[in-house]
């Protein structure tokens, strides 16, 4: 191709006519328009380029392999953002043997334009190619961690996000180690990438003529390629327009990003339950003590993968006979996530509203509003008292007064003494006893609705918490030796064995710690709904994984389960294969249904 091709000393047409001994010697090095502005200001510049000729001079041959392989990396570092992929699994040999178009353009442009014009758009194209690969990389880690690609115009925000979760796993120093380096990281990036298409586009300027042919030659062998599909290496076609692909595809999804924060802004005003009067919610409920959990990354995973689900099951095996023992009974389904591997408050929020937030920006614009969410109609009855805890916050949550509770327990409320464990603030078993201590054992004369988020099944899944007696938990002070002696986040977090070992210990944790407080707790008026928030990440839950998690709703009243007989879920803890799959947003509409005799009159069919 014509970035390879070596050319004669004829000058270009628009360049200087002094041409320097060293030209012969360094042809794709002497037409630098950063030296050659900086030389007719500065000494520095004029004593670097007198010491460069003095070197090509003494060792020619080592000058030339020098200037010839620098321009080989500069043509390698253009071509692999051109061809870099946005998931890890394609960084495959293949991937990188095709040729892409975008170059062969490029070329042919630039070659047209004067030389400053030129030089301009060399940096152009250098910022654009390093903005790329950015991108791209921020692709990978969001389809590692989340299950899509990286949203340029919602997901900045997320960035924040996580930065916190480095620093609560590796420690502020580490933290602030990782920021740096990725920071300066990226703007070297910038900064070389920039340089290399000048020294490749001053290359095809010094030589029009061979530099045209290597043009017209690489652009008839693409598009015969791409003419004939040719597909010689397991189905992966020569011809490749990646890159103008990829912007095509941004820029359709910004367009789409733009139309669906204004189409969902209506969406969220239309609320079938919004005008059902307070005595007609909820009846089915009135008297009980109901609460809503939700166990960090319990997913399908959890039950079907075969290298985690054996123990996972026989701990929900195991509390599924204690409670049947304590005289309570359990069915279980299946609902699809709006997000996956992780922002949980898009699922929280997706669960609560009975809408479909899996971005940002339908969470901003469905909590700036007045929709009716789950705790909400609770508290519009005014017949529960309603309760937030939500140890994995530990700022200001201003969230609370939308979605309709009473008082919000955060990480600063619940007395805490003992260590984190890395992202959880606290076990599970703590928070729960918290819980306990501070809302259901001083109830007043109302029952009492709660909602409780668990964090110890958060990643990266070491060290974990383990279950002590419930009279030993005091003020968490007992969890220090557990998490000195527990594992480190680095050697679980990289090794794709221990992961899924420790993810299902987490959640074995969870569910022990959740049921187990029924057990000890529960009376004849307890409802409880646990479900997951989302699948674990795909490390764990596997590439192309569905965005499933159970839902469970245990109770001690018989009459509780009997109005959702019509659902066709499971009994038991684990739902079926038999079960039913719902969208997680139609989880509020039926509940509501369920459990409102005169609610059901005046709504029609939950979908």
């Amino acid at each position: 191709m014509s970035l390879f091709t070596r050319s004669s000393p004829s000058p270009d047409t628009d360049e200087t006519d002094q041409t320097s001994k060293s030209s012969a010697v360094d042809p794709s090095a002497s037409d630098n328009p950063v030296e050659d502005t900086q030389a007719k200001t500065g000494e520095p510049v004029r004593r670097w380029r007198r010491y460069r000729t003095a070197f090509q001079e003494k060792h020619p041959v080592a000058a030339r392999g020098l200037s010839w392989g620098t321009t080989a990396l500069a043509a390698a570092l253009v071509f692999f953002a051109l061809l870099m992929p946005g998931q890890a699994e394609y960084f495959v040999a293949r991937q990188f043997l095709r040729i892409p178009v975008e170059p062969i353009l490029g070329a042919a442009l630039l070659m047209v334009l004067p030389r400053r014009p030129r030089l301009v758009a060399a940096v152009v194209i250098g910022v654009g190619l390093s903005a790329l690969v950015v991108v791209k990389a921020l692709d990978i880690g969001f389809n590692q961690f989340l299950g899509r690609g990286f949203n340029v115009v919602l997901d900045w925000g997320l960035l924040d996000d996580a930065e916190s979760y480095t620093r609560d796993t590796l420690g502020g120093t580490g933290a602030l180690a990782a920021v740096i380096g990725l920071v300066v990281l990226v703007l070297l990036l910038f900064v070389v990438m920039s340089l290399a298409v000048v020294r490749l586009v001053n290359l095809l300027a010094r030589d029009r003529d061979r530099a045209t042919r290597g043009t017209i030659i690489a652009g008839t062998v693409w598009i015969t390629c791409a003419a004939l599909g040719l597909t010689p290496i397991e189905d992966t076609a020569v011809a490749s327009r990646n890159t103008i692909g990829f912007v095509q595809d941004r820029w359709d999804r910004v367009r789409e990003t733009l139309r669906d924060e204004a189409a969902f802004a209506k969406e969220a005003k239309k609320d079938r339950f919004a005008d059902v009067p307070a005595d007609q919610l909820l009846t089915g409920l009135r008297g009980k003590d109901v609460m809503f959990t939700f166990i960090e990354s319990y997913g399908r995973a959890a039950l079907e993968d075969p290298a985690i689900a054996p123990g996972v099951n026989a701990a929900l095996d195991e509390e599924g006979e204690a409670l049947t023992k304590a005289g309570f009974a359990a069915k279980s389904g299946w609902l699809t996530s709006a997000t996956y591997g992780g922002s949980s408050w898009l699922g929280h929020s997706t669960f609560l509203t009975g809408l479909w937030i899996d971005n940002q920006s339908r969470y901003r614009t469905v909590t700036a509003g007045e929709r009716l969410t789950l705790p909400g109609a609770f508290d519009k009855t005014g017949a529960w008292r309603t309760v937030g805890v939500v140890p994995g916050v530990q700022y200001n949550w201003p969230e609370g007064d939308f979605y309709g509770f009473d008082r919000v327990y955060d990480s600063r409320d619940l007395g805490y003494q003992g260590p984190k464990f890395s992202w959880s603030t606290m076990p599970d078993q703590y928070a729960l006893t918290a819980f306990e201590r501070l809302e259901a054992a001083r109830k007043g004369g109302k029952p009492l609705m709660s909602e409780i988020i668990l964090t110890s099944s958060h990643q990266p899944w070491a060290p974990l918490p383990e279950m002590v007696g419930w009279d030993e938990v005091g003020d968490g002070s007992v969890y220090k030796g557990i998490e000195k002696a527990g594992k480190d986040p680095a050697d679980v977090f990289t090794d794709p064995v221990k992961v899924k070992e420790e993810y299902g210990r987490s959640v074995q944790y969870s569910l022990h710690s959740l049921l187990r407080y029924v057990e000890k707790y529960g009376d004849e008026n307890t409802v409880l709904v646990f479900l997951g928030d989302h699948q674990p990440m795909a490390s764990v839950s596997g590439n192309g994984a569905d965005h499933d998690v159970p839902v469970t709703i245990v109770a001690h009243d018989p009459k509780v389960l009997e109005r959702i007989d019509d659902w066709g879920w499971s009994d038991g803890l684990r739902p079926g294969d038999d079960a039913p799959v719902w969208r997680m947003d139609a989880f509020r509409d039926r509940f509501l249904t369920a459990y409102g005799e005169e609610a059901n009159a005046a709504a029609s069919s939950a979908p």
